[in-house]
């Protein structure tokens, strides 16, 4: 049995709680962070310093950070379309996979969903959400180029890569904000919609984060 401890409505929690469901683990998951709170006992800090989510614990092994988490899944529990055992062949996924956490979702999830959703309007940066829009614009072109590839960056195998990148998908296209045409990368969207741990999983209604006045 793994064990996951955070909040349903943390993308970072999505993130790891839909690679299980990929890879068909038997999961409990522990509501804490954010309103449950429960990140700041001595327990959960001997597992995570950190005091955020999620951690995964699997046994005696105890993980946190979202990334080194579902690395840790997709070593241990998938097969080779989902982790390829060749470096070569796995670092071409996981430079998507690297590329999403450290420029795509910066610029969609904290420059344009934190200040759409997280922040009230009367405190709302709109300067660096009219910048962000336009900076989405040509991420979600590179984005659409290497998809156009498809039907997933491993081809026909859902991969990690897919967890790591897709797990942004519904914040992107759901929210409200200028968007260039995109027809690969809204295709692939429709694909991940269809799959019922992605339905489960990150179709998990973001409402309840929105702050007052936004």
């Amino acid at each position: 049995m793994v064990t996951i401890w955070g909040r349903a409505n943390s993308i970072n929690v999505q993130m790891v709680m839909w690679a299980t469901a990929e890879l068909g683990l038997e999961v409990e998951r522990i509501d804490a962070g954010g309103v449950y709170g429960g990140t700041d006992t001595a327990d959960y800090r001997a597992m995570n310093p950190n005091g955020l989510v999620p951690t995964l614990r699997d046994g005696d092994t105890a993980i946190w950070e979202s990334g080194a988490i579902l690395r840790y899944l997709a070593a241990t529990y998938g097969d080779e379309g989902f982790w390829p055992r060749d470096p070569a062949d796995r670092a071409q996924l996981d430079m998507w996979a690297e590329w999403m956490k450290t420029t795509f979702s910066p610029c969609v999830n904290y420059s344009i969903f934190w200040q759409l959703v997280r922040t009230a309007a009367k405190d709302r940066d709109t300067a660096r959400v009219a910048a962000a829009v336009e900076q989405a614009k040509t991420l979600s072109r590179l984005l659409d180029e290497r998809i156009g590839q498809g039907p997933f960056l491993n081809g026909d195998a859902l991969s990690f890569a897919d967890i790591a990148v897709g797990v942004f998908m519904y914040r992107y296209h759901e929210l409200a904000f200028d968007k260039a045409d995109r027809p690969a990368l809204s295709a692939y969207y429709e694909r991940l919609k269809t799959r019922p741990a992605f339905q489960k999983h990150v179709m998990v209604s973001y409402e309840p984060l929105r702050v007052e006045g936004a």
